[in-house]
């Protein structure tokens, strides 16, 4: 797998915008490929030469130098690994998951420890998105709206009543960010149906999880909303560079509280009148399970999908067949719909619309 050199950005970069990428989660829609010690945003799903951690910095590196990568303890030296452009102060590592809230708080904190308030970019290190420099111009709009004082959220365009994404609920445009919207309110996973009258009535978009915001702006409504974990990540930070960060962790990250970003920040201030949309109209996946994966790779002339894999696949009377990873001969046999997935732990056979349920499998001993 080819390396990613971070180096100074192309024309277009912003003035005082840090990249944080959270870097964590399994994947486990996607085992048997996805593992605890080979999460999914360190493979190479699309058969690229790079890993979906490493096309991430690629989108953003035109955009700033200043990149801070939040992981676990345990995948820290992978990501250094494939990050070898980037300085090792600028990997913060969690002794634990303390979800969304805990990492992006802890960058903040950590971003004006070092260089005082700047507008912070978070955006998650497993994503998929085939036009960059559109994603680009998104962020360089919610910049602008963040300036403002906004929590800014970048919405990405449905393509249809996915009950597998968070829901925005676009309000009055900005008069001072053309581009830029408020939020009326934020809707977790919707069933269906309701994803499907919402998309009807028209002004809605996906929550793709990636933010834009004034460092100070964030922590202040941390300290409002969330005063205990605001506290605990303030006293880490300003450690955090010195000889006691290993004890201020112990002692403090397993008391943080655990809260999404959505949860903790999104939703009340939305509720507020203090978070901003910008749409995102750019080709956006989040690759979370083998059918949207396999939807990001056409198919060979015998109508079968091969993502990373040179053995032999042969299909009778088998339709829109997908094989992932392996060196063992595969033949499909009656079956349509069908998704073949060799990693050297296991083999997964499942139909292409249970996909979701993956995650609900007992691994194999």
């Amino acid at each position: 797998m080819d390396s990613v050199t971070t180096t100074q950005p192309l024309g277009g970069a912003v003035d005082d915008l840090v990249a944080v990428v959270p870097a964590g989660g399994i994947g486990s829609r996607l085992w048997p490929l996805s593992q605890p010690d080979r999460p999914k945003f360190l493979l190479d799903l699309l058969g690229t030469g790079q890993s979906l951690l490493q096309g991430t910095l690629d989108r953003i590196a035109p955009l700033t130098a200043e990149v801070m990568v939040v992981t676990g303890v345990a995948h820290a030296a992978a990501v250094g690994t494939q990050l070898p452009g980037l300085p090792q102060a600028n990997i913060l590592t969690e002794p634990s998951p303390r979800d969304s809230m805990a990492a992006i708080a802890l960058a903040a904190a950590v971003i004006e420890q070092r260089h005082g308030t700047r507008i912070m970019g978070s955006f998650p290190a497993d994503h998929v998105m085939r036009e960059p420099e559109q994603f680009r111009e998104s962020v360089r709009i919610a910049v602008d709206a963040a300036r403002t004082g906004k929590v800014v959220v970048i919405g990405i365009e449905p393509t249809g009543p996915s009950p597998a994404y968070g829901y925005i609920h676009y309000g009055d445009r900005m008069s001072d960010v053309p581009g830029a919207s408020a939020v009326q309110a934020f809707t977790e996973k919707p069933d269906v149906d309701t994803a499907s009258r919402m998309l009807a009535a028209g002004g809605y978009a996906w929550n793709a999880g990636m933010y834009v915001t004034a460092t100070d702006v964030l922590l202040a409504h941390l300290e409002r909303l969330q005063p205990t974990l605001y506290a605990g990540i303030r006293e880490i930070a300003a450690d955090w560079d010195g000889h006691a960060r290993a004890a201020t962790l112990e002692r403090l990250w397993p008391t943080l509280t655990r809260i999404a970003i959505d949860h903790a920040i999104a939703e009340p201030v939305a509720a507020e009148g203090g978070v901003a949309v910008v749409a995102g109209s750019f080709d956006w996946h989040d690759v979370g399970d083998f059918e949207s994966l396999a939807s990001l790779v056409p198919a060979d002339a015998d109508g079968v999908t091969r993502i990373n894999r040179s053995a032999t696949v042969s299909t009778t009377d088998a339709q829109r067949t997908v094989v992932m990873g392996g060196s063992k001969p595969i033949a499909v046999v009656g079956l349509d719909d069908v998704v073949v997935v060799e990693s050297d732990e296991a083999i997964l056979v499942l139909g292409r619309s249970a996909a979701q349920r993956v995650k609900d499998v007992s691994a194999p001993q």
